[in-house]
């Protein structure tokens, strides 16, 4: 049976990561073949402390379970949002810079890595059984604030950024998108090993697959949709499963 390593970067997570842990342990898949890491960084609140503790309460119950701790010394401006526009290219680029940072210390011999935000609250216990039997390379659910409303992940799209999942529905399997969010993202292991990352910078800007011009940062793609531009000019193939739906807080 294949294994599976699942990622999660955390920031100022302390009311997500207890509930974050039920729900992997809640998880169909054989326990013995999947594995967890995570990486906390610059939070101002007892995140790190209580993932440590977390994470020896679970140590026997995966094939093997981390928590790695790297600071970037970046935290938004106070009363501003994290989704505010001006914000986003220096959140993104330490966001990407993260989930690099955490894939390089944990990923092994596991065949899959599956990201899983800590935010998203609620999925199917069979989720990795759903997203394996489909055996793409990148696989993406649609992930929604609430069951059959539109997409809250917008950085999964296809048609430059026009077509969000919610309107793909009803194809009742996999279909090609042409950019991934983070907030559930399996890929396989070996396109990570091959050099498949989430650039810290604006990527592609010669590449066919990215969107005219972001309202934010001008041409090129950073972190998740990224990776989808890398993974385009790799001859991959993204996919999405809009009637696979995970709920965000």
């Amino acid at each position: 049976m294949q294994s599976v390593l699942v990622l999660t970067p955390v920031k100022d997570a302390v009311e997500h990561v207890t509930d974050h842990f039920r729900r992997l342990d809640r998880l169909t898949y054989p326990k013995d073949r999947m594995s967890v890491a995570l990486l906390e960084s610059d939070s101002t609140d007892d995140t790190y402390a209580r993932l440590s503790r977390l994470v020896e309460q679970y140590s026997d119950a995966f094939r093997s379970i981390r928590a790695f701790k790297h600071d970037f010394g970046y935290n938004s401006p106070r009363g501003l949002p994290r989704w505010e526009p001006a914000l986003q290219m220096a959140r993104r680029t330490i966001l990407a810079r993260a989930r690099n940072q955490l894939l390089f210390r944990a990923l092994s011999d596991e065949d899959w890595v599956l990201w899983i935000d800590v935010d998203v609250v609620s999925y199917p216990a069979d989720l990795i059984e759903q997203l394996l039997a489909h055996d793409r390379d990148i696989l993406h659910p649609d992930c929604v604030r609430e069951p059959g409303g539109d997409s809250f992940d917008r950085n999964a799209w296809t048609d430059g950024g026009k077509t969000p999942m919610h309107a793909l529905r009803g194809a009742g399997g996999p279909v090609r998108i042409e950019s991934v969010g983070g907030t559930v993202l399996l890929v396989r292991a070996d396109l990570h090993r091959d050099g498949l990352v989430f650039p810290p910078f604006r990527y592609g800007v010669e590449s066919a697959a990215i969107r005219e011009n972001h309202l934010v940062w001008g041409k090129g793609e950073i972190e998740t949709e990224g990776l989808a531009a890398m993974a385009h000019d790799m001859g991959l193939q993204c996919w999405g499963l809009p009637d696979l739906q995970v709920v965000h807080a």
